[in-house]
């Protein structure tokens, strides 16, 4: 059945996509120099480029400092909706010529520090294995961060932690991991296997700052368990609290998996944290502001299976489990 008339779409100003890929590329490298060199293209030409567009939006998009450009708030606010279009019209690209068929293009996952190095590695040679045409690019920042680049679609895919039995729908869970009490070599309570969430009352910690899932969750449960857990430093840096730990005989809690090298290598003793214990779910959400590719579908689909080989290293434990 034909439709009873065509899809009223109006392009003007954002009918030129050269322009709109100077503008990616120069804010993203913060340079009109880095951009001419990342492009191939000349300093005076994404200039010219830079200055129409700012006249066609009547409105400044970039503000020009010492040391480069910065993204205006204007700029800002049309950054994550240029990406989605170029990143669009760039799928639309391989369509045409043909090359659709494999999985190709660049696929950007947002996660946490501490869940990336487990299966970063294991990903990338399972990519170069299976699809050769899909680049990668890594984003490493706090849950609050990567949930941002998730909602403005500077990812197409975010690993996060989640607490709790039940996820959103729209979440698969990968796998639940077990909190565990971090300590410096040769440290007490730590040497042992297991230790009770009460063994925790009064220690002097270095934890995340609040607002942070960890921070939230243990902050929680010690409410329950009436014990005091006062951090004396706080930071938001997975090496510098591992860093802390060791020099400082400093105590924090985390993951086996994120310190796993450190323990492994004796500068750090991990015990876990039983009775009642602390899990949390690592999470995968993928971006909803545009369909997901058959790039970003096989890199989800070969995260699951770096998530998979992990846990048959002991590391986690599969999908979501009770705990």
């Amino acid at each position: 059945m034909q439709p009873s008339k065509a899809t009223i779409i109006q392009l003007d100003i954002a009918s030129d996509l050269q322009k709109w890929r100077a503008f990616l590329a120069i804010a993203e490298l913060g340079s009109l120099t880095r951009a001419a060199l990342f492009l191939d293209s000349s300093q005076s030409l994404l200039s010219r480029h830079l200055n129409a567009l700012e006249r066609e939006c009547n409105a400044r998009l970039f503000n020009r400092t010492g040391r480069g450009v910065q993204l205006s708030e204007v700029g800002q606010r049309l950054f994550p909706h240029v990406k989605a279009l170029l990143s669009d019209a760039e799928q639309l690209q391989l369509e045409i010529r043909g090359e659709a068929r494999e999985p190709a293009g660049r696929v950007t996952i947002g996660s946490l520090p501490s869940v990336t190095n487990p299966i970063v590695g294991k990903l990338f040679n399972r990519l170069q294995a299976r699809h050769p045409g899909i680049q990668l690019k890594i984003l490493e920042g706090s849950s609050g961060q990567v949930e941002e680049w998730l909602a403005d679609a500077r990812v197409d895919i975010a690993i996060l932690y989640r607490y709790g039995a039940a996820l959103p729908e729209q979440e698969q869970a990968l796998a639940t991991v077990d909190s565990y009490l971090v300590g410096a070599a040769g440290d007490r309570l730590t040497a042992k296997p297991e230790l009770p969430f009460s063994a925790l009352d009064g220690l002097p910690f270095i934890l995340p700052s609040a607002p942070n899932g960890l921070r939230s969750a243990l902050d929680a449960l010690a409410r329950q368990q009436h014990i005091a857990l006062s951090p004396v430093l706080e930071a938001d840096s997975l090496p510098l609290m591992r860093s802390v730990v060791a020099q400082e005989r400093l105590y924090t809690v985390l993951p086996l998996h994120a310190v796993w090298s450190e323990v492994e290598e004796g500068r750090l003793q991990a015990s876990k944290i039983v009775s009642p214990g602390l899990q949390r779910i690592v999470s995968m959400i993928l971006a909803r502001s545009k369909g997901p590719g058959k790039a970003v579908q096989a890199v989800a689909a070969q995260i699951v299976q770096a998530v998979e080989e992990s846990t048959r290293q002991g590391l986690w434990r599969a999908g979501a489990q009770s705990g």
